[in-house]
């Protein structure tokens, strides 16, 4: 069955496009597990080297606690400040600036404050600057203080043998900035690396990934093979260096290839299974005209001396010509559609529909008075300008027989299966098609009831029926809208069908003949309408 196409592969693009590749996933993974170990590691390193500082700095400030609590004899003011120790983080060098605070406490107060700088050099600190200063007792661990005007000081106090305290406070300056440089190169070392670690990452998985993606377009070219139906050879199948067992990828193709073998084999299967059962039907189909035709000569020799019979028996014989009949079209459709699918060629010659549209629509009125039929055929105010196409008669190039029989078992659709007064359209019309070829273009459109949503999907299919009971009823084998699909596809044309309550629309293209003959007009007449 010829339905409209949906394409699906672009909103699939366009979901893939969301969905990060496996490839993606593995730099990107690699990238933040880089990045996470980088962060311990770095600020680890900067915790560690801190604490290591401090633990120096705690020390330092200590012993020169203790030593300016008990000062060498002289004079205070011009005795030198402790010997730089500590890694340079106590003032002393001539180009240091003051990074020593010293407070002395007497009696609670504060009774002297300065910053020791250069040696034999000493800057007077305002007392209520430090006054936070007095907190921090002898003994007590070292604690870090921040004074306004002044900076960051770690401070540790001592008392002296005349029972004053000395505070004294190193700046922090120097090792919260040797702290701060260290942070600043682990960054700059650590991002060079996840970049390079990144880089190289995506050049490995798209490297070790290749075998992946040679599989994946395997298994797209098999996905875009006609296995539906037809004679398949399924010959694709995973190179066999993306095939090694000893490898997980390996395996996959392994996998991968003993299942297109299997679906090789089926598919093998289904055809020479199709096959067979097309043979069976055309040499059944054939062999039952023979005998048909005898039945069908013996009853209508009986029928002639129907005057000799009673009348049940001549009811009896009028039936069964009427079954006979229908049996004979039946096997009639079922040798068609086996030789359209053996590919037997139809005959090829320039057609003229607005012909066949006039006699099959003709044939239907007779058949059917009881509904409503009507043409339209193109006019002067109905056809498109753009399309260049004269506009009649309107010709492709086909078996005419079988045109005709698409037209016939449209109608025949039609009113079988829709009640009387049901108005039914025929619309002939030169178009383009979806490539831009020039088409012309069939509808039979019926007020009816309408297809049932669960039967549209498979209506054109064979033998497909909606409700059994009418279809008995109304003597329908299920294979008219099976004839039109595959004599429309041997023309190259296409079949939409479309439905809902109140209107079933069938949709023929067929290709335009190259060139079309004038014709006369051909337009109402035969008691039928031109318009709806």
């Amino acid at each position: 069955m010829i339905m409209p196409q949906v394409d699906v592969r672009g909103p699939a693009r366009r979901a893939l496009r969301r969905v990060p590749s496996l490839q993606s996933r593995l730099v990107l993974t690699t990238v933040l597990l880089l990045t996470v170990v980088f962060l311990v590691v770095g600020v680890g390193a900067a915790l560690s080297l801190r604490g290591y500082l401090y633990r120096q700095l705690d020390d330092q400030v200590t012993e020169v606690a203790r030593f300016r609590s008990n000062p060498p004899q002289g004079d205070p003011d011009r005795r030198p400040p402790p010997p730089d120790a500590g890694g340079g983080f106590v003032g002393g060098g001539p180009d240091r600036p003051a990074n020593t605070l010293e407070v002395t406490v007497d009696d609670g107060r504060i009774v002297r404050a300065v910053l020791l700088g250069r040696p034999g050099t000493s800057t007077p600190v305002p007392v209520e600057e430090v006054a936070p200063a007095i907190a921090t007792t002898p003994g007590q661990r070292p604690q870090t203080l921040d004074l306004d005007g002044l900076g960051s000081f770690r401070l540790a106090a001592a008392q002296g043998d005349d029972g004053t305290v000395t505070v004294i406070g190193l700046s922090t300056d120097a090792l919260e900035n040797t702290v701060d440089e260290l942070v600043l190169r682990e960054a700059i070392i650590f991002g060079i690396g996840v970049v390079l670690a990144g880089v190289t990452a995506a050049f490995t998985t798209r490297l070790t990934l290749r075998p992946l993606h040679r599989m994946s377009a395997t298994a797209r070219r098999v996905s875009e093979l006609p296995l539906s139906s037809g004679e398949v050879e399924l010959a694709e199948r995973v190179p066999d260096a993306d095939a090694d067992p000893r490898s997980e990828v390996g395996q996959v193709g392994v996998a991968l290839n003993r299942m297109l073998g299997h679906v090789g084999a089926a598919l093998a299967a289904r055809q020479d299974s199709e096959t067979r059962l097309r043979r069976f039907v055309a040499d059944a189909s054939h062999e039952l005209r023979t005998p048909l035709a005898a039945i069908r000569g013996y009853n209508e020799l009986a029928a002639r001396r129907t005057g000799e019979l009673p009348d049940e028996v001549a009811g009896l014989l009028d039936r069964m010509g009427s079954q006979t009949e229908r049996m004979t079209a039946l096997v009639e459709d079922l040798l068609l559609l086996a030789r359209l699918d053996a590919g037997r060629p139809l005959a090829r010659e320039p057609v003229d529909l607005a012909r066949l549209v006039v006699d099959a629509v003709t044939d239907a009125h007779v058949a059917a008075a009881g509904h409503r039929w009507s043409i339209d055929l193109p006019g002067d105010d109905s056809v498109d300008d753009s399309v260049e196409i004269d506009r009649a008669p309107l010709e492709v190039i086909g078996d005419p027989e079988r045109l005709h029989q698409v037209l016939a078992n449209l109608l025949a659709n039609a009113r079988t299966h829709t009640p009387p007064g049901t108005l039914v359209t025929v619309t002939l019309r030169p178009t383009t098609g979806e490539d831009g070829r020039a088409v012309v273009r069939l509808d039979v459109v019926d007020d009816g009831p309408g297809i049932p949503p669960d039967l549209l999907p498979h209506v054109a299919e064979r033998f497909a029926r909606g409700d059994t009971g009418r279809a008995r009823a109304t003597g329908s084998t299920g294979l008219g809208l099976s004839i039109v699909s595959a004599v429309v596809a041997e023309h190259g044309g296409t079949l939409r069908i479309t439905s809902r309550p109140g209107e079933t629309r069938f949709t023929v293209d067929l290709p335009a003949a190259s060139r079309t003959a004038d014709g006369a007009d051909l337009g109402p007449g035969l008691g039928l309408s031109s318009r709806p």
